[in-house]
Parts: structure tokens; sequence; C-alpha cells
């Protein structure tokens, strides 16, 4: 069969397919696919290319070749099912012939693979190239975020040894809610109480884990508690929070473009925030020298400031902290940096991805203040882990400590009254010893 300018209507069978589809892919490329985001726009740009070639398909047939259309000129190829499926959260592809994902948190390959390293390298130019931006051996790592959201990374040869690898963290389309959370075992109705009149309260707030730990969805949920009357700006590297208040500014770093110019990092957003008269600023990620801005904002009246770090631990965080402080280039003595980070962060929420592949909220820990040159921290809820079931799934609770934060004072003048048995603090079995009598000998 020969695809040139057809003069009457042919019945074409499914060895025809890959030239018929080779062929309107040739046509819509040429046409230009700059609505590739828009599913309705290139599904009806597909049936008018079909119509141009004047020939017969049936249903089944025509339905395959659309959708196969659409994923290798619109979409994103081979990897548009993986996309599809909600029970996906992260695409990860080391070189053409390999293709995990992670699901309900394990990471399981697919059957799915590229002809060759070429392929895979048209897909990440394809993302990248509408977004101004450049991958080659002078630049061989990029970051880009898809057009539904989701965070896309791409490194190539020479430094990606075995060939092209993407990773691709899925923008969720479903806005997880504390409920779900709770659902899910991620943290307690208890402990989502105490972290909502926390926010409320506007205490200075940083959430640490681990890569993948959940800590941009609790950001996210935690976010969700700011009044609605305040004018939150957010500040993120690549935009994921979903907040659903009506007064929200959201700002997003610039990368280079070609010629290395026009940059705009993180920390000159946040410089920036400040002169915008926020009542919050919400960083997605602190992990460069932005962190000393975002503590000199949390010790000049702006309280109330979220963000996310790295660390394995409460400890750690603070460790992580004083290290992007000093990044900003300012030459501070520790003890002044650890003093700043004191009377700033109010508290440490950790999060953990365990061995299960399950998320959960594993501390919540108070900072107390300095004694000497040491930071003080009280863990307010910590996780209990007990054991594995039968399934593999790790055992256990979010439990409190018995420790009563110091802020609880703060809880209490924004209306919340939150009752000692939340900290584990029995007060029936304090009174009851305290009454009993002393026996003398």
């Amino acid at each position: 069969m020969t695809l040139s300018e057809p003069s009457g209507v042919r019945q074409v069978s499914a060895s025809d397919l890959p030239k018929i589809k080779n062929y309107l892919i040739q046509t819509i490329q040429r046409d230009g696919a700059s609505d590739w985001y828009d599913p309705k726009a290139t599904l009806a740009r597909i049936e008018q290319a079909l119509k141009k070639l004047n020939v017969s398909i049936e249903q089944p047939l025509r339905e395959k070749l659309t959708q196969e259309i659409y994923q290798e000129v619109y979409g994103m190829g081979v990897l548009q099912p993986l996309l599809d499926d909600p029970r996906i959260t992260e695409i990860m592809v080391n070189g053409a012939k390999k293709v995990y994902v992670e699901i309900e948190g394990r990471i399981v390959k697919t059957a799915i693979t590229f002809e060759h390293d070429g392929q895979v390298m048209d897909l990440i130019e394809k993302v990248i190239r509408p977004l101004g931006r450049r991958v080659d051996a002078d630049h061989p790592a990029v970051d880009a975020r898809l057009p539904d959201g989701s965070r896309f990374n791409a490194i190539i040869p020479p430094v990606a040894i075995d060939g092209p690898s993407i990773t691709i963290r899925k923008f969720s389309r479903e806005r997880l809610t504390v409920e779900k959370l709770i659902e899910l075992g991620s943290l307690t109705p208890i402990v989502a109480d105490f972290l909502e009149a926390c926010v409320v309260s506007r205490l200075n707030i940083i959430i640490s884990g681990g890569t993948g730990s959940g800590k941009t969805t609790l950001l996210n949920v935690l976010s969700g508690y700011i009044p609605e009357h305040e004018r939150i700006v957010t500040i993120e590297d690549s935009a994921e929070l979903q907040l659903h208040q009506e007064h929200v500014v959201r700002l997003e770093m610039k990368p280079p473009d070609l010629e290395g110019k026009g940059e705009v990092k993180i920390r000159d957003l946040v410089r920036n925030a400040l002169r915008m008269r926020p009542d919050r600023i919400v960083v997605g990620e602190c992990r460069g020298g932005e962190a000393l801005d975002m503590l000199q904002a949390m010790n000049t009246g702006h309280d109330g400031s979220l963000t996310t770090l790295h660390a394995n631990s409460p400890r750690d965080a603070l460790s992580r902290l004083e290290t992007l402080t000093m990044m900003a280039g300012m030459d501070l003595p520790i003890r002044i940096v650890r003093e700043q980070i004191a009377s700033a962060v109010d508290l440490i929420i950790q999060t953990a991805r365990l061995r299960d592949g399950s998320r959960k909220v594993t501390q919540v820990t108070e900072v107390v203040g300095m004694e000497g040159d040491t930071i003080v921290m009280t863990d307010i809820f910590k996780f209990d882990e007990t054991g594995m079931d039968e399934n593999g799934r790790v055992l256990g609770e979010l439990k409190p400590t018995g420790m009563r934060p110091l802020f609880i004072n703060r809880l209490e003048m924004a209306g919340f009254k939150l009752k000692a048995e939340v900290f584990g603090v029995n007060i029936a079995e304090m009174l009851s010893a305290s009454r009993r009598p002393t026996v003398r000998k």
C-alpha cells in the first residue's frame, strides 16, 4: 500500500497499521503538536489526519492506532500507560531495556522496553525542548516538569554508564487528605489533631525524611490547615503543592537558559517573598543557602512557616540545617547558627518509608532551646515498632512519650485545649499516686 495522496477510500488491515502510523505521525508533527497536553484537541487532530488519508479502518484497529499515535506524538510513548496508571507513583528507566515502577511503596520491574537508547533520548528531547532546556555531554543532567505536574529527571552518557536514565515522580491528581493518611496508617487521629493545632497556632515546622518518605505529601496536608484569610507564598523548585486556599502566590525556581543565564534560585525567591507581605511562607524543600533566609524570616515575625529537608532523624535534621545555613556564604560561628535554629524552629516531624514500603510519621519532636552549645529537643510522639504480620507489613503505633510540649500555652491561646492524655499523661494515676499514704518504717 502506497501512502501518497489517496484518490479513494481503501480498506486496510492490521499489517498496514505500522506504515499508516508512521505517515500520520509525520503529518501531525509537521503540522505542530503544541496542544499535546489537551487530550480532546489531540484526538481531534488525529481524526482529522485519518480523514485526509481517506482510508477505512475497522473500529478496534482505529482505536488502537489512535491510542498509539497519541502516546507517541502527544504523550510519553511506551511510558504513557504507566503515567495513566493511578497505582504507580514513580517510573524509573535504567537504559532502554529496564523500566521499573513503584507501586504501593514497592519497586517492580515492568515488561515495557524501548527499542534502543536513541528512543529514550528522543523522549528526553521531546520533554525538555518546549521548556528551552538542553541535555548533552557538557550538561548531562536535566530537571523538568511534565504538563500534568509530574517531576521529570533525566541523565545521559557519559555520566549514565548504562544508557540514558529517566526518573518520573508522578503528580497525584487526587489531593491526599488527613483522613486518607490516617486510613493508610501514616499517622493517628490524635497526632493529626495535634499537628492541626500547631499549624493554626503559627508554629515554625520542619518536615524531615528520606527520599520518597512522604515529606511533600505531609507538607501539602499540613498547609491545608492554614486559615483561609491568610496570605500564603509557596516556593518550590518544581511546583507540586496543591493548596486550596484562595489567597496563594505560587513561586517556582527558574533554571538557567541555554546560555547559562537567567537562573532564579530558591534563595532569590525566599528573599523576594519577604517583600510580598506574606502571612505564611511555605518552602517545598530547603537544600541550600536559602535555609539562612528561612531562619531569619522565622526569627523576624514570619511565624507559621513550613518547609521540608532531607534527613534521617530530627537530630540529623538540625545538623543538616546547620550545614545548609553555612552554605549561604556567611562566616557565622557555629554557636550563632545553632542559636538561630533553636529560636526559629518549633517542631520537627520525621517521616520514613519503612521496609514494607509504607510511609509513616515516626517522630514528632519539639525544639526546646539551647543548653550550652547543644540544641535540646524533646520527643512528643514516637513510632513504636512491634514486628511484622504474616503479609510482611510492619506493625507498630505512633505513641505519645508522656512529655507535654513547652509551647502548649501557644496552642491554648489559639483556642486548642488539648487534654494531658493526648501526650500520654494519665492525670488520674498521678492524682491517685499523690493521695497514697506514705508508709513510714
